[in-house]
């Protein structure tokens, strides 16, 4: 058998002999049953990420790489890994170990058996041990929301880490959408996933390139890739505002032929008017954020392009 490992990489120099070291320590435990392979997918980096992953490959044959022009993020690094593996498995971690190498090999264990019914072997967190309290609060919130909204069920806590069946890979691969949310896509294409749970841990060395924003518009993305509740919210909002706004209508006149007409209530009208007026902003938002990936994806530009990459 043959064990692709697909490593994105965005500003990790200080990650990357370290993960190397730990991942082989676990990689040569399953020599005896498969041969392996390391991708490491360079995300654009503007440190010495890449001459980092250069240095191993000098090395270490099995340690390959692809360098993009500049960064498209971390779903494109995913879709290119994928791209690449030529593994019967094929699994994607993080190069900052907060993903235990260790797991590998019951993840390999339970899909390399014969009798098998699983595609996937996942893994999700079981606490958020490290994150400060409003991070792991909005992440929580999220993946209530999410599954409340959306059909593809997105387990809470989940990670990118895992591993699967070469079926299963070729199946994400037929997903040639641009704006990606993997969690969702490997949720989406079905297929019977086991799930591993661990306690969370901290990163081995550097920081995390990913801030409060970023991953509030990643969740942003989550939701608009995988429901359409918003653009319901925004029919109802507005059926709801016409039908106050007709009622509204009758009590003006029936009380305006009973007392007649008093210039009052402007304090109630503006209130009104900015009340009204920031529903339909708020719906004429989401409209455009789903009008911008429909945008995106008409264009049909390549999901990542390449600088340079290892050769064959």
């Amino acid at each position: 058998m043959f064990l692709s490992v697909i490593i994105p990489c965005y500003n990790e120099e200080e990650s990357i002999h370290i993960f190397y070291e730990e991942v082989l320590k676990i990689l040569k435990k399953l020599e005896k049953s498969a041969e392996f392979e390391l991708i490491f997918i360079d995300d654009g980096s503007d440190d010495s990420t890449l001459d980092k992953v250069k240095e191993l490959r000098y090395k270490d044959s099995r340690v390959r790489y692809t360098s993009f022009s500049r960064n498209f993020g971390k779903e494109a690094a995913i879709f290119a890994g994928l791209k690449k593996a030529n593994g019967d498995f094929v699994a994607v971690m993080d190069v900052d170990l907060q993903d235990p190498p260790k797991l590998l090999l019951s993840m390999y264990a339970e899909l390399s058996k014969k009798d098998t019914p699983f595609d996937c072997v996942a893994t999700r967190r079981v606490n958020r041990k490290g994150e400060s309290r409003l991070r792991s609060f909005f992440a929580r919130k999220f993946y209530s929301l999410i599954n409340k909204i959306s059909k593809t069920e997105i387990v809470d806590g989940a990670r990118d880490y895992r591993l699967m069946s070469r079926k299963m890979v070729n199946a994400i691969l037929s997903l040639k959408e641009y704006s990606r949310f993997s969690k969702g896509i490997f949720s989406w294409v079905g297929f019977k996933t086991k799930w591993i749970e661990y306690e969370n841990v901290e990163r081995a060395a550097g920081k995390t390139s990913w801030s409060f924003w970023g991953l509030f518009w990643y969740a942003v993305e989550g939701i608009i890739g995988f429901s359409t509740a918003p653009l319901a919210v925004s029919s109802v909002l507005g059926f709801i505002l016409c039908a106050a706004s007709f009622v509204f209508i009758i009590f003006i006149i029936i009380k305006t032929l009973i007392f007649g007409d008093r210039a009052v209530g402007y304090p109630s009208l503006m209130c009104t008017i900015m009340f009204i007026g920031g529903v339909q902003l708020l719906c004429t938002g989401i409209l455009g954020q789903y009008l911008s990936k429909t945008y995106l994806e008409v264009k049909k530009r390549p999901i990542y392009i390449i600088k340079e990459e290892t050769q064959p």
